[in-house]
């Protein structure tokens, strides 16, 4: 009797062992099969992507725009951005935010420095909702209470300049240029930037200018953007 009962009380302690370890291949699975699935998509794309370029590039060079002296033609350089926008990391997300830009400006230097700018502030913009996005979430989760989600929605807010400039190198994937009837030159700008060192960024301005108004709100951030 005492064997049975030593007995079922050992199946009763490995029953939610065995749960849990099954929970946990599934996860294992079904990560593998995205995985695949991920890989698959970017085989595809890389297939067709020669042919998406070279399409975007005669458009492009139809309207007017040029290469600089050096660079790569549109056909490669648009081939490199559709590749780098379709890579995503082990959990199934984008690598890379991707944003563009134009400028005008009297000399072709002054434009592309403009077009920079304004490319890092459409990067911080789409980074500015992401955070926005998450913390709506949070209040819908009731994880978090409306009062302190508003006291940080309105520091990202108003952090969008502080977060563009945190910005440090991004990866420029197409870049052309163009005169106007003006004389003055246009320039196209289209970077890449890798997607955890843009959170990155954002938090850590975020997180100081919370710092600023006092509390624990920064430690909220913490646990959201964790």
């Amino acid at each position: 009797m005492k064997k049975i009962f030593a007995l079922l009380i050992a199946m009763l302690i490995a029953v939610p062992a065995i749960q849990a370890q099954s929970m946990d291949d599934m996860k294992k699975d079904a990560l593998k099969a995205q995985k695949r699935e991920t890989k698959a998509a970017i085989d595809a794309l890389n297939k067709k992507a020669p042919k998406i370029a070279r399409k975007e590039a005669k458009k492009f060079k139809k309207e007017g725009w040029q290469t600089t002296p050096g660079a790569l033609p549109f056909e490669k350089q648009f081939e490199r951005s559709y590749v780098l926008q379709y890579e995503f990391d082990d959990e199934g997300y984008p690598k890379y935010i991707m944003a563009e830009a134009m400028s005008v400006g009297a000399n072709y230097d002054a434009a592309k420095m403009q077009a920079l700018e304004l490319a890092k502030q459409n990067l911080a913009g789409q980074i500015q909702t992401e955070v926005t996005a998450l913390i709506e979430n949070t209040v819908a989760n009731e994880q978090l209470p409306k009062d302190q989600a508003e006291s940080i929605a309105s520091t990202v807010a108003a952090s969008k300049n502080l977060i563009s400039q945190s910005i440090g190198r991004v990866i420029p994937v197409v870049e052309g240029y163009r005169k106007n009837n003006k004389g003055n030159y246009q320039v196209y700008y289209r970077v890449a930037y890798n997607s955890d060192a843009a959170y990155d960024a954002a938090k850590k301005v975020i997180r100081k200018e919370l710092e600023k108004k006092g509390g624990d709100l920064h430690k909220k951030l913490d646990e959201l953007m964790f």
